[in-house]
């Protein structure tokens, strides 16, 4: 994000807020709501906007079924907008935050109607948009085969029970044992790591 100078000023308040629900230093969180409000100048990221951004750093692949996905774990108030605070703070967690406090957003992404459990179509939609991200538009074909296939030995290695649900614990523990899965299941940190280099925002 760009760092211009912008009209509306960040309270004391929401700055202490931030502090206290991230890890950023003062001087970072007023560089962030700078370069967000060079991008939004309304103070809210709409799902458009966001698709936008993060298609920039996935040029050959499809970004926009995976952006309705992350739009939707940052977007933690369901008001369709994301504002600064929900912004910033999610941006902490994908790139700064714990293995667990990131798997609980990914969690959050693969549950796409919001019951608390993932089946496996919702697992199928996720990784499917996992691979339109990262893939070239002339393989895409192969890769949805891939995709499904992969999406059907993430879903039973994790249900453990087999009852045909993932329960938080279960999408948790099986990331956690699987370095390669935690890997490809967190996608969404590549955004907040690229933001963040781009800002120029070290303290």
């Amino acid at each position: 994000m760009g760092c211009t100078s912008s009209k509306h000023e960040l309270s004391q308040e929401d700055v202490q807020f931030l502090k206290t629900r991230t890890t950023y230093s003062e001087k970072k969180i007023k560089n962030w709501y700078k370069g967000f409000m060079a991008d939004c100048p309304n103070g809210e990221l709409t799902r458009e906007s966001f698709i936008q951004i993060y298609k920039q750093f996935f040029p050959k692949g499809r970004a926009e079924h995976f952006c309705e996905h992350v739009f939707r774990a940052f977007d933690s108030d369901n008001s369709g907008k994301i504002d600064f605070k929900e912004f910033l703070q999610a941006i902490n967690i994908t790139s700064q935050g714990t293995p667990d406090r990131k798997l609980e957003m990914a969690f959050r992404m693969y549950d796409c109607n919001g019951d608390g459990s993932i089946d496996e179509t919702e697992m199928r939609r996720i990784i499917s948009a996992i691979y339109e991200l990262i893939s070239d538009e002339h393989d895409q074909r192969e890769r949805q085969i891939e995709a499904d296939e992969r999406a059907m030995n993430i879903f039973r290695m994790m249900d453990k029970n087999s009852d045909g649900i993932l329960t938080r614990e279960e999408f948790i523990d099986g990331c956690l044992n699987d370095e390669q899965l935690y890997q490809l299941l967190t996608q969404s940190n590549r955004f907040g790591d690229n933001r963040g280099s781009q800002s120029s925002l070290d303290d």
